[in-house]
């Protein structure tokens, strides 16, 4: 199979990318499409407004237009610049949070956000809305952190256990989703302590990413190509 899957943090932090990186590993597969990890020079340290998500559209669409890839994976949960990237180019683009999102509605009826900040709920808001996914919505709550301090684990996880329960019991989620890319790396734990699935958005992205790539490489082989490439 091979090919190439791009994922890019628009955020210029590389401790997100590197935590990508290592979320993603167990994704790498034999014989299956690399999955690179790539940070965004041009971004911020944090995408944590609309200025900063209306910010990186030019320069990632520049990278995407500039790297070649069977995929490329936008990993922010703003889902910045992915219909500008998708007019980029011909290959498949995917936001993690609409990725996220969709996978969180086969796991669940009632849908639980771990954000960042509170300034971030509207713009998740906005996106619940577009997607036709409000009446799913169980709640949206924030951990009060920015994007360069996720990496104090310990800090960061006794929030998101705190925020992931308020959620459950309280709004009713009964799946929970995390809305940032810097905070893959706590899902399984997050996972086990609340009693809930837990979807990364990433990890589902990349998911769809790898089926869109395996579907289009299907179609160009001849029958039974794949099946004699995976023996």
């Amino acid at each position: 199979m091979n090919g190439r899957i791009l994922v890019i943090n628009p955020n210029s932090t590389q401790a997100v990318t590197d935590g990508l990186s290592d979320a993603l590993s167990a994704f790498r597969t034999p014989g299956g499409p690399a999955i690179d990890c790539v940070t965004l020079a041009e971004g911020p340290p944090g995408i944590e407004s609309q200025r900063h998500v209306d910010g990186v559209v030019q320069p990632l669409c520049a990278l995407i237009g500039r790297e070649t890839a069977d995929a490329y994976v936008i990993a922010c949960y703003s889902d910045p610049g992915l219909h500008a990237a998708r007019e980029t180019t011909d290959r498949p683009v995917l936001g993690i949070s609409e990725c996220g999102l969709l996978t969180a509605c086969t796991l669940g009826e009632r849908i639980g956000v771990i954000s960042i900040l509170a300034t971030s709920i509207p713009r998740h808001l906005r996106a619940i809305r577009q997607m036709g996914l409000w009446e799913r919505m169980a709640g949206d709550r924030a951990l009060g952190l920015g994007v360069v301090e996720l990496a104090d684990r310990d800090r960061v996880f006794a929030r998101m256990v705190d925020v992931g329960r308020q959620l459950i019991d309280l709004d009713g989620a009964d799946v929970l989703t995390l809305g940032c890319a810097g905070m893959a790396y706590l899902r399984e734990d997050l996972q086990e302590a609340v009693g809930a699935p837990v979807v990364d958005p990433a990890q589902a992205a990349v998911t769809m990413a790898l089926g869109r790539v395996l579907l289009d490489r299907s179609a160009q082989s001849p029958p039974g190509a794949l099946r004699a490439t995976a023996g």
